[in-house]
């Protein structure tokens, strides 16, 4: 199946190269905003946010007053990301230094007795800065008043750990640390999304924070080697373990991730599943019993390939392949990574080029985070790729419905990732007789509403993709991606709705202005923009409209959600395609008067054109939805009457 989503880059080197004081563009732009004491720092992987921390934290201690430093990490591995660095080597005024004894992030127990001692000691010493993980800092503020904070920073690396829900223990502290300390705040994460049900962060605390947000598009866009991003998913029948085979590549570098037991994809003995990838390649020759290296005699041509399993789970394997990993200098030190749990957040192996994922993953930050470990910037490549391996449905199965929703909902995921991919552009509204050229990076909309309060303003500006991925979950708006519903419905009723639900508190007009730019966003960021004549055009609804024509009418007539499943539907098969449809129409939104306000105009256009009302058979499920907007009206004709 062809990806989904291929975008390339224009390989600047700008999100690369450094400045006088050795910050890359991202670390630079977020140490200009070094002086608040609490800070949310939003980045994609490999853009250099442990270093953006050390910057900050040291001109904090120095310049700030601020007494210490405390970095918590969600897992051990990610810890040696914050080890000693000689930041004056490259022009900073200092340099980063953690004594050993206060790298908590050694093997153990996270909560055990020492560890949690070692932190509250630090508090109590003159050291300035200690390495732990989440768990450590649970343990140890649940011992400490609120108070023995003041003054220290704290800096939580993977934020989206945290949770606004009253069960997450990480999210209560630090609520309890803003309130009842002076203590300084540095939220990190690689996401550019909340929990999928639950917001890290109350509204009233996230107000608090400023915001440092460093886009998908420019951090990709200014690599010196990649050069392209593909998103693509391979569907399959039976057991993963057969068809892996048709999209695992060993000649290049691999991150397999293997489906959790629990769901439907998982053949429930995930050892098993690790021998059938090492049987896939070629014939098992040894395990170095000091790294934890499996040799693989490949099928074919019998190259020696290297993997690394970080599925079996015995501590003792574990750390020795994790500490092998984590000291990996060269191209050839490893081939394939096999996973569960591991190597998404944090990891760093810089030669990898695809991330091979089984299973439909129902967390978008997990997926971001995925498709991360491929898109570090390494001269072993030009192209990164996500593979997505889903069960295809099948008649037969008892949970083809569930097959059905899966796949559905990772290409609607796709869609999301491919707007997260895609240049930021700003939006103007287009006056009558406008004149005035538009700034790169600017579009102007006839009818075009731009936010007029300062809420509204701040939800445009950081919350966009937050938003985005609660409309893309929605289960209306997965039925809308197939086509099957109006994009009028799509644009005017459904979205608005998700922003009311999403935002309770936003006024009528705030709501519209929003929807306006979420729907003008999302068209336009996966349209195809061409140049002829001194002047640009954008496909729209399949043909290319000039962009100076541009008005708020002709995008709410687009469905932005749309393009993913066209694909798709020329990808599998009629039968597949077939049980998508019924499995939509069986789970068919009732109709409403606003849609069918909308709906109606287009039944009597139907009539005129085709000599004929819908018919509720169609193949087509948009004059299927005719058809049925046609019966409710009738039928409230009908009560009317009878009132």
């Amino acid at each position: 199946m062809p990806n989904l989503i291929d975008v390339t880059y224009a390989q600047t080197g700008e999100s690369t190269s450094t400045n006088d004081m050795g910050m890359r563009a991202m670390q630079a732009r977020a140490y200009e905003a070094r002086n608040n004491q609490y800070l949310l720092i939003k980045a994609p992987p490999a853009s250099g946010k442990s270093r953006a921390l050390m910057f900050i934290a040291l001109d904090k201690i120095i310049n700030q007053g601020v007494q210490k430093a405390i970095v918590a990490v969600p897992e051990r591995s990610i810890g040696g990301s914050f080890s000693s660095e000689p930041l004056s080597d490259y022009g900073f005024f200092t340099d980063w230094n953690i004594e050993d004894k206060n790298n908590l992030c050694t093997p153990g127990g996270d909560g055990n007795n020492s560890k949690v001692t070692a932190l509250k000691n630090f508090i109590k010493g003159d050291d300035k800065i200690l390495v732990c993980t989440h768990a450590t800092l649970r343990f140890a503020c649940a011992e400490l008043e609120d108070a023995a904070f003041d003054n220290v920073l704290l800096a939580i690396d993977e934020f989206h750990h945290v949770s606004a829900d009253g069960d997450n223990v990480l999210g209560e502290t630090l609520r309890s640390l803003m309130a009842n300390s002076s203590a300084h705040i540095i939220a990190m994460t690689g996401s550019y999304f909340r929990g999928d049900s639950v917001p890290v962060l109350l509204p009233e605390d996230e107000a608090k924070f400023s915001k440092v947000t460093f886009n998908y598009y420019e951090q990709l866009n200014g690599y010196e080697y990649l050069k392209s991003l593909g998103i693509g998913y391979h569907f399959y029948q039976g057991r993963y373990t057969d068809a892996i085979g048709e999209v695992l590549d060993t000649d290049k570098k691999t991150i397999v991730h293997i489906p959790n037991v629990n769901t439907g994809e998982s053949t429930k003995d995930k050892y098993d599943e690790v021998d059938s990838i090492i049987d896939t390649i070629g014939d098992f020759q040894s395990k170095d019993p000091e790294t934890g290296v499996i040799t693989i005699k490949r099928k074919g041509d019998g190259k020696l390939i290297k993997l690394a399993d970080l599925v079996h789970d015995e501590p003792k394997d574990r750390d020795k392949i994790v500490e092998y990993l984590r000291n990996i200098k060269s191209l050839d030190d490893m081939d394939v990574i096999v996973a569960l749990g591991m190597a998404k957040e944090g990891f760093d192996w810089s030669y990898c080029e695809h991330s091979l994922t089984i299973g439909y993953r129902g967390s978008l930050t997990e997926v971001i985070q995925i498709i991360g470990r491929c898109t570090r910037d390494s001269d072993n490549k030009t192209h990164a790729q996500f593979t997505n391996l889903i069960a295809q449905p099948d008649a037969e199965d008892d949970l083809v419905k569930v097959a059905v929703n899966n796949m559905l909902k990772a290409i609607t995921c796709s869609l999301l990732m491919e707007q997260v991919l895609a240049p930021n552009f700003k939006f103007k509204t287009k006056l009558t007789g406008d004149v005035e050229a538009t700034p790169p990076g600017t579009m102007k909309v006839g009818g075009f509403k731009e936010p007029s309060t300062q809420r509204t303003k701040d939800i445009v500006e950081s919350d966009l993709a937050d938003l985005k991925a609660a409309i893309l979950q929605d289960d209306k708006i997965i039925a809308a991606s197939a086509g099957a519903v109006d994009p009028e419905v799509v644009n005017k009723v459904l979205i608005p709705k998700i922003i009311q639900v999403k935002y309770p508190d936003l006024t009528a007009e705030e709501v519209e202005e929003i929807r306006q730019h979420v729907v003008v966003d999302s068209v336009i960021s996966t349209g195809e923009i061409k140049e002829e004549g001194g002047k640009k055009f954008i496909r729209m609804a399949d043909k290319f409209v000039n962009i100076e024509d541009l008005n708020i009418d002709l995008i709410d007539s687009i469905n932005p959600f749309q393009k993913a499943f066209e694909i798709l539907s020329k990808s599998v098969t009629t039968n597949v395609l077939k049980l998508i449809q019924e499995s939509i129409e069986s789970t068919r939104i009732q109709m409403d008067f606003e849609e069918a306000k909308i709906l109606w105009p287009k039944v009597n256009v139907f009539v005129k054109e085709k000599g004929r009302h819908p018919e509720l058979d169609a193949s087509d499920l948009m004059e299927r939805r005719l058809a049925q907007c046609l019966i409710w009206i009738k039928q409230k004709q009908r009560e009317k009457v009878e009132a």
